[in-house]
């Protein structure tokens, strides 16, 4: 019988498994081959715990000094005020409805970008029992106001009543006692802004304002 070390067991068995088919190949019996697969194994046991690798603690963070005071961040300036940026130049559309002449009435307004493209408010008031021109120049009190909030700086108002326009613009004068307060307030306002300017329109051009009076009075707004 031939003569073999268990290394070499190990390395038929890996290479002719089965067990069976190994022994041949190497010339020797099944018996054999289990008393050497044995004494591996016992070799292999006793090698283990002298193979296995030392455990290593990990190191381990170091808390920082608990005498030692954290730095403090440096203190920030107070915040200035911020100021709510300005809307610019708004135009105003204004109008004003009355049913009847006198009768009731409302006040509409519009106010758009520079461009008259984006709307930004749409405004309406119901007055009562109002002649038209008292309903025109409140429609013009009405955008004024808002323009103000908004924080307008430049405007230009549009309104299709001629008479309104050129009241304020100084070629008419104002006769009628009911609209010379709402002349002056709507004077006062206007020299609030930087810049005003005034522009008659036609009916047609007006439409979204016209829209907001008469619905201050269908819906009593």
């Amino acid at each position: 019988m031939a003569v073999v070390t268990p290394a070499q067991l190990l390395l038929a068995i890996a290479e002719h498994e089965p067990l069976d088919k190994t022994c041949d190949a190497l010339g020797i019996d099944r018996d054999t081959a289990l008393r050497l697969l044995n004494g591996a194994a016992l070799a292999l046991r006793k090698e283990a715990p002298a193979r296995a690798p030392a455990a290593v603690d990990k190191p381990r963070s170091k808390p920082p000094p608990a005498d030692k005071p954290r730095a403090k961040p440096p203190p920030h300036p107070p915040n200035p005020a911020i100021k709510a940026e300005p809307a610019g130049r708004l135009l105003v559309f204004s109008d004003g409805a009355a049913r009847g002449n006198p009768g009731p009435s409302g006040a509409g307004s519009v106010i758009t970008d520079a461009t008259g493209r984006t709307v930004l408010a749409r405004l309406g008031r119901f007055l009562g029992h109002q002649t038209n021109n008292v309903a025109e120049y409140q429609g013009l009190l009405l955008g004024l106001r808002h323009a103000h909030e908004l924080g307008a700086r430049d405007i230009e108002v549009r309104a299709d009543s001629q008479l309104m326009i050129r009241q304020l613009g100084g070629q008419y004068a104002v006769k009628h006692a009911g609209l010379k307060p709402l002349h002056a307030e709507a004077l006062r306002l206007l020299r609030g802004f930087e810049k005003f300017s005034l522009r008659h329109i036609p009916r047609e051009e007006n439409g979204l304002a016209d829209e907001m009076s008469n619905r201050a009075i269908d819906e009593e707004m």
